[in-house]
Parts: structure tokens; sequence; C-alpha cells
């Protein structure tokens, strides 16, 4: 039995997007062939099976000779091999680079290496994310992370321009790269209740604020290394703050000199680069939990620290203000972000 099937040639690159996800999620062929008969596309096309699968096969070709370009999105377009519109150029980049939150958390503030990518295939079978779509990720956190490290200039702006990621995904790139780059630790247990996305907005905050270029932007690792010398500073508020802060709080609760004295704590750990990684479990183990233990709600945590920080304006001999505001800043987002009622 022949078959008769119509051909055309054009010149614009054919690519289903439902197939290039399926590709980009680790599938292969004759599974992606499955997923898309179960999803009714031959009724849809009126197509046979062996025409679904060498359109199938086609497609993967063609995204497997793409990926090479992808590896540097301005090479795609650039390239004359394939015609593909900008907006589809932008949708292929985007997806590529765009990654499971399940994966990245297992990952995230863990040092980009051979190491941690022997560790996929156990991350792999804990998030239900196919073992290539893992080292797809992997891959691209390491790629951006290699480009950006030797660059000067703000972080989320050299990732948007260099891959030609929209800015949601830098700004998820620029917190993958600094957790990275700082080895913060967010792998303990009693930091598993936070996301991913708990963890970017916090590093989007230390970014803005905490690092180097955040007080100087003529330095060259602008957005990636803490400003350590301003942090030492906060450390002196402590010093002035016990008493006076006493007589404002005696409202709440009883432990609020060791809250206290577990804020300007953390700030001491900044200036040392090994301390610095348990910035996040310091939150949790010296303010959160205290704070839980004692019924404190989000408005009560709210409050405390909106007063706290406005007392070292009433500290005459304290001459930090500027330093203390931007650290106290930082502080009270990372917490409003972290405690849950």
């Amino acid at each position: 039995m022949t078959m008769e099937l119509d051909v055309f040639v054009g010149n614009t690159t054919i690519m289903d997007e439902e197939v290039y996800q399926l590709w980009l999620d680790g599938y292969t062929v004759f599974d992606a062939v499955k997923v898309r008969i179960d999803g009714g596309v031959m009724e849809e096309c009126e197509a046979s099976a062996d025409v679904l699968l060498s359109d199938t096969m086609d497609q993967y070709r063609t995204f497997q000779m793409c990926e090479r370009l992808l590896h540097s999105p301005s090479k795609l377009g650039n390239q004359l091999l394939f015609q593909i519109p900008p907006h589809r150029q932008a949708m292929l980049i985007e997806r590529y680079y765009t990654f499971d939150d399940a994966f990245v958390r297992e990952v995230l503030g863990k040092k980009l290496s051979k190491g941690t990518k022997k560790d996929l295939d156990d991350i792999s079978a804990k998030t239900s994310v196919t073992l290539k779509s893992c080292r797809r990720q992997f891959d691209n956190f390491k790629r951006v992370f290699k480009v950006v490290e030797e660059l000067k200039g703000p972080l989320v702006e050299n990732i948007r321009q260099h891959f030609l990621l929209s800015d949601k995904l830098a700004r998820d790139y620029a917190a993958i790269v600094f957790f990275a780059n700082n080895r913060f630790e967010t792998g303990k247990r009693k930091l598993h209740y936070l996301t991913f996305q708990d963890f970017a907005f916090c590093a989007g905050q230390l970014i803005t604020n905490w690092t180097v270029g955040a007080v100087d932007n003529m330095v060259e690792d602008m957005d990636v290394d803490l400003d350590k010398e301003s942090a030492g500073s906060t450390q002196k508020f402590g010093v002035y703050s016990s008493q006076r802060e006493t007589k404002a709080f005696t409202e709440m609760e009883a432990n609020f000199k060791n809250i206290s004295r577990g804020l300007v704590n953390i700030a001491a750990k900044l200036t040392n680069t090994k301390d610095v990684r348990d910035f996040f479990l310091d939150l949790v183990e010296k303010f959160i939990e205290p704070c839980r233990s004692d019924r404190w709600t989000a408005a009560d945590v709210r409050l405390y620290l909106t007063h706290y920080n406005n007392s070292a304006h009433i500290l005459d001999t304290f001459k930090h203000q500027v330093v203390w505001d931007r650290y106290m800043g930082v502080i009270k987002s990372c917490i409003f972000k972290m405690y849950h009622d």
C-alpha cells in the first residue's frame, strides 16, 4: 500500500512549541510521540503514527542542531542556517533557560562544579525532573555564572544582555549566580520551608543594598561580592543600643535582648566569608524561631523591626545611621518574606 503526501518547500524553520517543550523536558522521541498521541494530535491533524514519529524525529534533530546556538543566544539571530522569526527566537531562548523551581532549590548555594553534577541522578529521582533536563538546567547555571563572573556592571543587566532573557528570568539567574558565588547555606532542614522564590527575593535585596556595587558603582565585581566593610560598621550599634531599646519595647516579649543581640551578631558575621554562608540559617535560628516560639504574628514582627530600626536615630553617639538603615532595610525585607505565621 502506497501513501501519498503533500510536500511543500519553504525557508522558515518549522518548530512545534509543544514538541520543543517535550525535548526540553528530556522526553525521548518515542515518549514524546506517545504524549502527542494521547493529546489528540493524530485526530487534529489527521496524521498516522508513522508520520507523527517522522515529524517528531525531524523536530528533535532541528532542536539538537540549534542547541549549540542557544548556548550563546546572540548567535541565533546572526546565523543563516535556520530561518527563525525574532519572536520565535525569543521563545526558544527563554524556554531553553527556564528551569524547574524544584530542581534549582536542590542546587541553590552549591558550587557549580563536577562534584555537584555527580549528584544530579539523586536530584532527578527526588524532584521527578528527568536527568537530561537536570543536566541542561545545571549546565545553563554554570554557563551563565562563568560568563558574568568576569564582567563589570550590574549583574541582572549583564545576564539580560548576554543571554537575551526576560527581566524576570535574568533576575532569577542573578539570584542563582549570587548564591553560588557566596555559597549561602540553603539545604538545612530548618530552611526547607523556604522556596526558591523566597531566596530569589532576598538575593535581590542583598544585591541592591549590600554588595560592593551598591556602595561604589566604579568597582569591578559590582553585584556579586558583599560589602564587608559597611557590614562591620553595624556591629557598633550593639554597644549603644541595649538600655535605650529596652525602655522602648517593654511591651514586647521578655527575650527582646536576645533577639536584638541576634540581629547585631548577624551583622558581625557578614565580615567573615565562611560565616556569611549561614546568613539565612542565622535569620531563622536567631530571630524567626524565637518570635514563633513567643507566637508573634507577622504584624508583631513588622512593628518590632520598624521600631528597632528607628531606635538608631535617637542615639546621638551613633554615627552609622546610613549604613544601619541599609543593613536593617535588607533584614526587614528578608524576614518579612521568610516569616510565615
